[in-house]
This record gives C-alpha cells, sequence and structure tokens, in this order.
C-alpha cells in the first residue's frame, strides 16, 4: 500500500517515512524479518493520547469533577473507540503482519495502530501536529447502553442507597418518536432523551452521576 495515499489519509506528512512505517509494522512481522515492531510506539502513543484528551476535557469541560473526567477519557481510548477511528482510517489494509490472523487479534491490533500513528507523529512533528491529529479524528466515547445505568446502581449500592428509579415518557410520531426519561437516586433527579427508551435512561443515568460525582464525589 502506497504510504504517500495514507498520509493524505491522516491530513499529516512524514519528515523520516521509517516513522511510519514502523508504527505500522507489528511484532510478528518484525520478528520474521528483523525490523523494529511498533510496540513501544503504541506505549508512547497511549500517553500523547491521554494528555491531548485530559488537556481539551480541561480546558472544555470545567464544570465536571475529576472522576466524571476520568470516566469519560476511559470510554474515549478504550479499544472499542480507537478500533472505530482505525477502522474509519483504514488503517488495517496497511499494517504489516505475518501469521494467522483471526479477529480477536484483529481488534487490538487495529486499535493500536491508531496509538502507534499518535507517537509517530509526535515523534516526527512535535506535539501540537500530534494534538491536530487526534483533534481531527478524535475517538467518539464508546459506552453500552448499560455502562452509566450500572454505574449509577453501583455508586448507590455501594452507598447503602436505595436503588435508582426510571420514569419516561414518548413524544413525537410513529416513525420519529423521541424518548424522555428521568432517574431519582442519591437525593437528585436528572433527565436525558434519546431515540430510544435505552438512550434516553442511559442519558439521565449519565446526568445523575456527574451530579453526585460532583455533590459528593
Amino acid at each position: 500500500m502506497s504510504l504517500e495515499a495514507l498520509e493524505r489519509k491522516i491530513g499529516y506528512v512524514f519528515q523520516n517515512k521509517n516513522l511510519l512505517r514502523v508504527a505500522l509494522t507489528h511484532s510478528t512481522y518484525a520478528e520474521r524479518y528483523g525490523m523494529e515492531s511498533n510496540e513501544r510506539m503504541e506505549y508512547l502513543g497511549d500517553s500523547v493520547l491521554q494528555l491531548v484528551v485530559s488537556e481539551k476535557q480541561y480546558f472544555e469541560e470545567r464544570e465536571k469533577a475529576e472522576g466524571v473526567l476520568t470516566k469519560e477519557r476511559q470510554r474515549l481510548v478504550c479499544l472499542d473507540a480507537l478500533y472505530k477511528e482505525a477502522d474509519k482510517l483504514g488503517l488495517k489494509k496497511y499494517l504489516l503482519f505475518f501469521g494467522k490472523w483471526n479477529d480477536n487479534i484483529g481488534k487490538k491490533t487495529v486499535s493500536s495502530l491508531y496509538e502507534t500513528l499518535v507517537a509517530a507523529i509526535y515523534l516526527d512533528g512535535g506535539y501540537q501536529k500530534a494534538k491536530t491529529f487526534v483533534l481531527t479524528h478524535y475517538p467518539e466515547e464508546s459506552a453500552t447502553q448499560e455502562n452509566y445505568k450500572s454505574a449509577l446502581q453501583e455508586y448507590l449500592q455501594k452507598r447503602a442507597l436505595p436503588l435508582p428509579v426510571y420514569k419516561g415518557k414518548k413524544e413525537g410520531k410513529d416513525h420519529a418518536p423521541v424518548f424522555f426519561a428521568t432517574v431519582e437516586g442519591g437525593g437528585f433527579t436528572a433527565s436525558g432523551q434519546g431515540s430510544s427508551e435505552k438512550k434516553a435512561e442511559q442519558q439521565a443515568a449519565k446526568a445523575l452521576i456527574e451530579i453526585l460525582l460532583k455533590t459528593n464525589g
């Protein structure tokens, strides 16, 4: 595959093309052909990514408590979120890999390419270039519909408080309904909305968690 095509896709042209090649080299390929693998870059890229995300949160989400920011960042830099961005960029087809491919190895390996690419850009052009790449291809928060509801329930249970109580309603036309939900727990109430009842409850639970963490920690 053409590295120039990848550079156009990611919006960055490398001065040192070898850094990009290393970023795309899996350990299996490196061991087979006596090359440097991208494992160390994955470690560095993870740190740079965490810094970019943390910095963005710090300046843009001033009302959120540290605990909320931490949980949000975890979902932004998790395997699923990074895999989605790597998949959008088509990084898998540029990977230098040797051996039998399977879905499990594939997803972890492909997701790590996002981090190795961040590291390569950082080493080649510095922090601002790496930051520009991350902000341009910013990971989408990855959370299942049950995550916030489960987190809320766990929070209340740990404090021996009653379980949350959800109430909801549906508005709009049948072909484009909008669901609204409220949730009570820990002495507070929060609301949310979405295209389904579950999504509305998810947003309500998220809002209540933020209130509870900001109030009680």
